[in-house]
Protein backbone atom coordinates (compact mmCIF):
# COMPACT_ATOMS: atom_id res chain seq x y z
CA UNK A 1 0.00 0.00 0.00
CA UNK A 2 1.38 3.43 -0.86
CA UNK A 3 1.94 6.16 1.69
CA UNK A 4 -0.94 8.61 2.06
CA UNK A 5 0.19 12.22 1.79
CA UNK A 6 -3.15 13.94 2.38
CA UNK A 7 -2.93 14.22 6.17
CA UNK A 8 -0.34 14.02 8.92
CA UNK A 9 -1.30 12.05 11.99
CA UNK A 10 -0.25 14.14 15.00
CA UNK A 11 0.09 12.11 18.20
CA UNK A 12 0.60 13.08 21.82
CA UNK A 13 0.70 10.51 24.59
CA UNK A 14 0.29 10.75 28.30
CA UNK A 15 1.91 8.07 30.42
CA UNK A 16 1.77 6.98 34.03
CA UNK A 17 4.21 9.08 36.01
CA UNK A 18 5.54 9.85 39.48
CA UNK A 19 7.34 12.82 41.03
CA UNK A 20 10.65 10.93 41.34
CA UNK A 21 11.86 7.44 40.59
CA UNK A 22 9.38 4.86 39.34
CA UNK A 23 8.13 3.02 42.42
CA UNK A 24 8.83 -0.73 42.72
CA UNK A 25 6.24 -2.84 40.93
CA UNK A 26 5.22 0.00 38.58
CA UNK A 27 6.07 0.68 34.92
CA UNK A 28 5.86 3.80 32.85
CA UNK A 29 3.08 3.07 30.33
CA UNK A 30 0.81 4.91 27.93
CA UNK A 31 -2.53 5.91 29.46
CA UNK A 32 -3.83 8.26 26.75
CA UNK A 33 -3.18 8.65 23.04
CA UNK A 34 -4.19 12.04 21.71
CA UNK A 35 -4.77 12.22 17.97
CA UNK A 36 -5.19 15.18 15.63
CA UNK A 37 -5.34 15.00 11.86
CA UNK A 38 -3.63 17.83 9.98
CA UNK A 39 -4.55 18.37 6.32
CA UNK A 40 -1.34 18.87 4.42
CA UNK A 41 -2.82 20.97 1.59
CA UNK A 42 -4.59 23.50 3.79
CA UNK A 43 -2.66 23.19 7.05
CA UNK A 44 -6.01 22.90 8.82
CA UNK A 45 -6.65 20.64 11.78
CA UNK A 46 -9.58 18.43 10.79
CA UNK A 47 -10.18 16.01 13.61
CA UNK A 48 -9.13 15.05 17.09
CA UNK A 49 -9.56 12.13 19.42
CA UNK A 50 -8.59 10.94 22.88
CA UNK A 51 -7.98 7.22 23.25
CA UNK A 52 -7.84 6.31 26.92
CA UNK A 53 -5.64 3.29 27.57
CA UNK A 54 -6.23 1.05 30.57
CA UNK A 55 -2.95 0.63 32.48
CA UNK A 56 -1.88 -2.95 33.04
CA UNK A 57 1.42 -2.49 34.86
CA UNK A 58 0.92 0.71 36.85
CA UNK A 59 -1.56 2.76 38.82
CA UNK A 60 -2.20 6.47 38.45
CA UNK A 61 -0.35 8.46 41.10
CA UNK A 62 -1.72 11.68 42.61
CA UNK A 63 1.18 13.44 40.82
CA UNK A 64 0.04 12.01 37.48
CA UNK A 65 -3.56 13.08 38.10
CA UNK A 66 -2.41 16.60 38.98
CA UNK A 67 -0.31 16.79 35.80
CA UNK A 68 -2.74 15.18 33.33
CA UNK A 69 -6.12 15.45 35.11
CA UNK A 70 -6.55 11.71 34.42
CA UNK A 71 -7.69 9.56 37.33
CA UNK A 72 -7.41 5.83 37.92
CA UNK A 73 -11.18 5.50 37.45
CA UNK A 74 -11.05 7.29 34.08
CA UNK A 75 -8.23 5.21 32.60
CA UNK A 76 -9.77 1.97 33.83
CA UNK A 77 -12.60 2.65 31.34
CA UNK A 78 -10.03 2.76 28.53
CA UNK A 79 -9.07 0.11 26.01
CA UNK A 80 -6.06 -2.19 26.21
CA UNK A 81 -2.77 -0.96 24.77
CA UNK A 82 -3.07 -3.50 21.94
CA UNK A 83 -6.60 -2.28 21.14
CA UNK A 84 -5.34 1.33 21.07
CA UNK A 85 -2.59 0.35 18.60
CA UNK A 86 -5.12 -1.56 16.49
CA UNK A 87 -7.41 1.50 16.48
CA UNK A 88 -4.56 3.72 15.28
CA UNK A 89 -4.01 1.33 12.38
CA UNK A 90 -7.65 0.79 11.41
CA UNK A 91 -9.30 4.16 12.09
CA UNK A 92 -6.33 6.43 11.30
CA UNK A 93 -4.32 4.27 8.86
CA UNK A 94 -1.24 5.01 10.95
CA UNK A 95 0.99 2.58 9.04
CA UNK A 96 0.36 4.48 5.80
CA UNK A 97 0.61 8.05 7.03
CA UNK A 98 3.42 10.30 8.07
CA UNK A 99 3.05 10.87 11.78
CA UNK A 100 4.35 13.57 14.07
CA UNK A 101 4.84 14.25 17.75
CA UNK A 102 6.48 16.97 19.82
CA UNK A 103 9.90 15.56 20.60
CA UNK A 104 11.13 11.99 20.54
CA UNK A 105 9.50 10.76 23.76
CA UNK A 106 6.20 9.65 22.22
CA UNK A 107 7.92 7.66 19.45
CA UNK A 108 10.37 6.08 21.89
CA UNK A 109 7.64 5.18 24.41
CA UNK A 110 5.58 3.51 21.67
CA UNK A 111 8.65 1.61 20.47
CA UNK A 112 9.58 0.48 24.02
CA UNK A 113 6.07 -0.51 25.00
CA UNK A 114 5.32 -2.32 21.73
CA UNK A 115 8.56 -4.28 22.04
CA UNK A 116 8.12 -5.11 25.73
CA UNK A 117 4.47 -6.12 25.34
CA UNK A 118 4.88 -7.85 21.97
CA UNK A 119 2.36 -5.59 20.25
CA UNK A 120 2.71 -4.59 16.59
CA UNK A 121 4.10 -1.06 16.25
CA UNK A 122 1.14 0.92 14.86
CA UNK A 123 3.03 3.50 12.81
CA UNK A 124 4.94 3.58 9.57
CA UNK A 125 8.62 4.54 9.37
CA UNK A 126 8.21 8.28 8.74
CA UNK A 127 8.07 10.40 11.90
CA UNK A 128 8.33 14.18 12.16
CA UNK A 129 9.81 15.53 15.38
CA UNK A 130 8.00 18.91 15.53
CA UNK A 131 10.07 20.12 18.49
CA UNK A 132 13.29 19.58 16.55
CA UNK A 133 11.84 21.00 13.32
CA UNK A 134 10.71 24.20 15.05
CA UNK A 135 14.17 24.75 16.54
CA UNK A 136 15.81 24.23 13.14
CA UNK A 137 13.37 26.44 11.19
CA UNK A 138 13.63 29.31 13.68
CA UNK A 139 17.36 28.78 14.29
CA UNK A 140 16.83 28.52 18.04
CA UNK A 141 19.82 27.80 20.29
CA UNK A 142 17.93 24.82 21.75
CA UNK A 143 14.59 23.06 21.49
CA UNK A 144 11.73 24.62 23.45
CA UNK A 145 8.65 23.19 25.14
CA UNK A 146 5.22 23.26 23.57
CA UNK A 147 3.96 26.25 25.58
CA UNK A 148 6.96 28.33 24.50
CA UNK A 149 6.57 27.13 20.89
CA UNK A 150 2.95 28.29 20.83
CA UNK A 151 3.97 31.69 22.24
CA UNK A 152 6.79 31.98 19.69
CA UNK A 153 4.29 31.40 16.87
CA UNK A 154 1.66 33.63 18.48
CA UNK A 155 -0.75 30.70 18.79
CA UNK A 156 -3.04 30.24 21.81
CA UNK A 157 -2.75 27.22 24.08
CA UNK A 158 -6.09 25.55 23.51
CA UNK A 159 -7.49 23.12 26.09
CA UNK A 160 -5.58 21.54 28.95
CA UNK A 161 -1.82 21.14 28.68
CA UNK A 162 -0.80 17.50 29.34
CA UNK A 163 -4.03 16.06 27.99
CA UNK A 164 -3.33 14.01 24.89
CA UNK A 165 -6.05 15.30 22.57
CA UNK A 166 -5.50 18.95 23.51
CA UNK A 167 -1.72 18.68 23.16
CA UNK A 168 -2.08 16.87 19.80
CA UNK A 169 -4.37 19.70 18.66
CA UNK A 170 -1.82 22.32 19.72
CA UNK A 171 1.12 20.42 18.20
CA UNK A 172 -0.82 20.19 14.92
CA UNK A 173 -1.28 23.98 15.10
CA UNK A 174 2.49 24.43 15.39
CA UNK A 175 3.17 22.00 12.54
CA UNK A 176 0.50 23.62 10.36
CA UNK A 177 2.14 27.01 10.92
CA UNK A 178 5.57 25.58 10.02
CA UNK A 179 4.18 24.04 6.82
CA UNK A 180 2.52 27.35 5.87
CA UNK A 181 5.76 29.24 6.50
CA UNK A 182 7.66 26.79 4.31
CA UNK A 183 5.25 27.42 1.44
CA UNK A 184 5.67 31.20 1.41
CA UNK A 185 7.58 32.03 -1.73
CA UNK A 186 7.86 28.39 -2.71
CA UNK A 187 7.05 27.77 -6.34
CA UNK A 188 6.46 24.29 -7.62
CA UNK A 189 7.15 23.93 -11.34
Amino acid sequence: MSRKLDQILVIDIEASCWPGKIPPGQENEIIEVGVCLLEIASGERVGRDSILVRPERSTISPFCTKLTTLTQAQVETGVSFKAACDLLQTKYQAKNRIWASYGAYDRQQFERQCHAWRVDYPFGPTHINVKNLLALVYHLPREVGLTKALALLNLPLEGTHHRGDDDAWNIAGVLGRLLAAARIGLEIE
